[in-house]
């Protein structure tokens, strides 16, 4: 991954129904220039974005996207129970669960960064092949919590980065470094909370030894804009925020606009 990234949590989150097209491009539109997304694979084998496993808290749908179609799951109002913190609500107008193909096409060039949160045994592999379909393994990063899921994916060859999985993380927050030069991390980025209950995770001595082992350090999820300059100033590769609109100055002090972004102002000015 090249140069740090303002990532919009599920798009922006506190604006629009997450994890839906709409959220992704206003992300983009009020100032990130990059996207963090989640994904799960239905019954009849298409991965879909959405980050919980069911359609309940979004939809108010009381059925895993696991157990449903795609047709079924497509079918779901996204929009349904989301209220912005206006109160307007967004049941009926358009809100989707969009497929990972859509998102690699229409957001080509953005970086992503998916977590593979679907528990099916071929849902690496599903992943893997749809974003090397779509040539977007130089900008989409590949994560899981689940150790498996990211073994997973190295197995396969995945050319584009790695996150580190949660086993990997603490062994990258509890050993020296001298040892994990050892132990090798094979990921590309270690992505970390800010805070861990009363520990704070966001201080440059953990950013410092990240960059000494070749990863990237990505926090998450940060909605301050004055923490999000604190960790850009100690040299964080990446900050995740559900508000990118409030957290794209601070990202712009240190940062020049995106290409994309710059190039998406365009678009709309042409429109």
């Amino acid at each position: 991954m090249q140069g740090p990234r303002l990532y919009a949590h599920r798009g922006a989150a506190v604006e629009l129904p997450e994890n839906t097209m709409q959220a992704f491009r206003r992300a983009l539109d009020v100032g990130a220039n990059a996207i963090e997304t989640d994904c799960h694979v239905t019954r009849d084998g298409h991965v879909v974005l959405a980050h919980d496993a069911s359609g309940v808290r979004m939809a108010g749908v009381t059925r895993a996207i696991a157990d449903a179609t795609l047709d079924e799951v497509r079918a779901w109002d996204m929009g349904k129970r989301f209220v912005d913190r206006d109160g307007r609500r967004f049941a009926g107008e358009g809100f989707r669960m969009p497929m990972l193909e859509e998102a690699l096409v229409e957001l080509r060039g953005v970086p992503l960064n998916v977590d593979v949160k679907s528990r099916a045994a071929d849902a690496a592999a599903r992943v893997v092949a749809i974003v090397r379909r779509a040539n977007a393994t130089e900008t989409t990063l590949l994560t899981s919590f689940d150790a498996r899921v990211v073994r997973r994916v190295r197995a396969l060859g995945y050319e584009g980065p790695t996150g580190l999985a949660r086993s990997e993380v603490l062994a990258l927050l509890c050993a020296p470094t001298r040892a994990l030069r050892v132990l090798r991390l094979r990921g590309n980025a270690a992505q970390l909370p800010h805070r861990l209950g009363p520990v704070d995770l966001g201080r440059r001595a953990i950013i410092d030894k990240c960059h000494a082992l070749g990863l990237d350090v990505h926090y998450w999820t940060v909605n301050d804009p004055e923490r999000a300059r604190s960790l850009y100033a100690m040299g964080a590769d990446g900050v995740m925020t559900d508000d990118p609109r409030a957290l794209a100055g601070a990202y712009s002090d240190r940062h020049p606009p995106s290409s994309h972004r710059a190039a998406r102002r365009c678009t709309l000015l042409i429109e």
